[in-house]
């Protein structure tokens, strides 16, 4: 009994040593697993894939294929201050009676591509934020005259019958109209402050992805005069850069064609945001009725794809369902409360103390009033805004029905004193008129100077005496919206009106817009050109 009962007990402890030696073997084995999959993670075992050229077979981002970098599609990055607009087909123009006779606004259906625009107009502080980066830069004696024409004409408050000497000396000063919009700048003015804002962030995503080393702007901001950061000169090479940490790092992905690490970025990167510029007319009266009847970031479905905007008559920038769709009509603490900033009537600015209508005897800061469907302040009312185009009366006759603009003056690179002298005083690429000789042969112009085709040049039959039989000329540009000073009709989005691009107004301020790049459905990574539909398999 006592031998079986040994028996079986040494039996019983072989077997308990054997299934430790089991487990212990089965834990070494996931361990050796788990290492080798954290092994393979690294690049000592990665497998080193890359998307290949559907023309060549040759491969992408590979240093030992010569290093042809291509940006992988990804979410379109949004530039500081802009708001995405969805493009579509719309009727341009009056939507309402002309009482002021002019016949310049004639309806006509047009399409504009999808684009970004600012979100408000831009304010003084802004626009004191681009004085002080030129008294800084410029801030040799040689720049004075450019410093001075770059300031606005805050004489323009001033009149012969009324007491505006404080906003003279301190509406575009005091911190207490810091986000204001800023009036008193020319056309050409807002147009060099876009150049100057495309630069400067382009610049900063720069030095935040480390591509430039941050004492560039330090260098610039002493007094770098002509040395100072242009998108143009530094894609073209004639702005030479001091590289930032991950230009020279090996970890930085852009290599050139002997797998080095390329320290200068190009466009096609991916990095570098595109131009700052003022809309065109079509795009801000598209972009300030804010049509919008569904999630721009969604996919459209077979059930609900959205009306034709084309049959929206509304009349101003917000959507109101009331009958007077100049004031809130929903029920609530707003009801009855004025949408925007205009004159109600002679001598009515703002209303009665103790129940003032729209709070605002002048312009008001940028983000107050209903923004409309696309989330865009002050498109009726505030101030109203320069636009790119050049003004004439029949342009919505004239221009094409997709992206249409008048104002196109097409230019090239002024090579004329060498390669690695192409810039001017100021940093930036010269640049000068194209050759109409050279164009005979193209198909779609003939001419560089395009302002004042089929209604003004000598082919038209058209003449516009400026000063002697009309104040039109070639420096007219077009003016839209209504502002803080204006009766009800100017607010609506399809009025228009003009001022030579070297005046300004009290009454007339700016936003910027920027070229959408890809899809027009949108800036999510899912978003195509194009419907794609399920494939099919051939009947056998």
């Amino acid at each position: 009994m006592h031998k079986q009962f040994y028996l079986l007990f040494f039996i019983v402890k072989e077997l308990k040593f054997k299934l430790m030696q089991l487990l212990t073997g089965v834990r070494n084995c996931v361990i050796f697993i788990a290492a080798a999959g954290a092994l393979s993670s690294c690049s000592l075992f990665k497998s080193n894939k890359h998307e290949k050229s559907t023309v060549t077979g040759w491969n992408y981002n590979d240093k030992t294929q010569g290093s042809f970098f291509v940006a992988k599609p990804k979410d379109i990055k949004t530039a500081p201050g802009l708001v995405f607009v969805q493009g579509g087909t719309f009727m341009m123009g009056a939507n309402q009676e002309d009482v002021m006779g002019d016949w310049n606004n004639y309806q006509r259906r047009v399409t504009v591509n999808s684009f970004f625009i600012d979100r408000t107009e831009v304010a003084n502080v802004h626009y004191r934020e681009y004085l002080y980066w030129l008294e800084n830069v410029f801030s040799d004696p040689q720049y004075a005259k450019l410093l001075e024409d770059a300031k606005p004409d805050t004489l323009v408050w001033r009149s012969e019958l009324a007491y505006n000497e404080p906003y003279v000396e301190l509406y575009f000063r005091h911190p207490a109209y810091n986000y204001y919009p800023v009036v008193g700048v020319t056309w050409r003015q807002a147009t060099d402050f876009c150049i100057w804002r495309t630069d400067r962030v382009n610049e900063l995503e720069l030095k935040n992805k480390g591509y430039i080393n941050p004492n560039n702007i330090k260098t610039e901001m002493n007094g770098g005069g002509q040395e100072n950061f242009n998108t143009k000169s530094y894609l073209m090479g004639e702005y030479q850069v001091q590289p930032g940490k991950t230009a020279t790092s090996s970890s930085n992905p852009l290599r050139d064609a002997q797998g080095r690490p390329r320290t200068m970025v190009k466009f096609e990167d991916g990095i570098l945001f595109g131009d700052y510029r003022l809309p065109t007319e079509a795009e801000w009266e598209y972009a300030a009725y804010g049509y919008i009847l569904q999630n721009p970031q969604r996919k459209p479905s077979a059930k609900k794809r959205g009306e034709e905007v084309i049959a929206n008559k509304q009349l101003y920038a917000w959507q109101n369902d009331g009958f007077d769709n100049l004031r809130a009509t929903k029920q609530g603490a707003w009801q009855g409360a004025f949408l925007a900033n205009f004159k109600r009537g002679a001598g009515d600015n703002m209303g009665i103390a103790g129940g003032l209508n729209d709070n605002a005897a002048i312009p008001a800061p940028v983000t107050s009033y209903a923004p409309n469907g696309f989330g865009l302040y002050n498109m009726s009312g505030n101030v109203s805004e320069w636009v790119a185009d050049v003004y004439r009366p029949m342009s919505n006759l004239d221009v094409d029905d997709f992206n249409p603009f008048r104002g196109n003056v097409f230019k090239q690179v002024d090579k004329s004193k060498g390669e690695g002298n192409l810039r001017d005083s100021l940093g930036r690429i010269r640049m000068v008129l194209e050759s109409d000789s050279s164009l005979r042969n193209r198909r779609n112009y003939h001419r560089s100077y395009a302002v004042n085709f089929m209604d003004g040049d000598s082919t038209s039959a058209v003449s516009y005496g400026y000063g002697l039989t009309t104040l039109i000329s070639d420096k007219s540009r077009v003016v839209k919206g209504g502002s803080w000073n204006d009766r009800p009709y100017w607010l609506s989005p399809g009025t228009r009106r003009f001022l030579e691009e070297d005046q300004s107004s009290s009454t007339i301020g700016f936003r910027c817009a920027m070229t959408h790049y890809g899809a027009a459905e949108g800036t999510s990574k899912e978003s195509k050109t194009g419907n794609f539909f399920p494939s099919r398999r051939a009947k056998k």
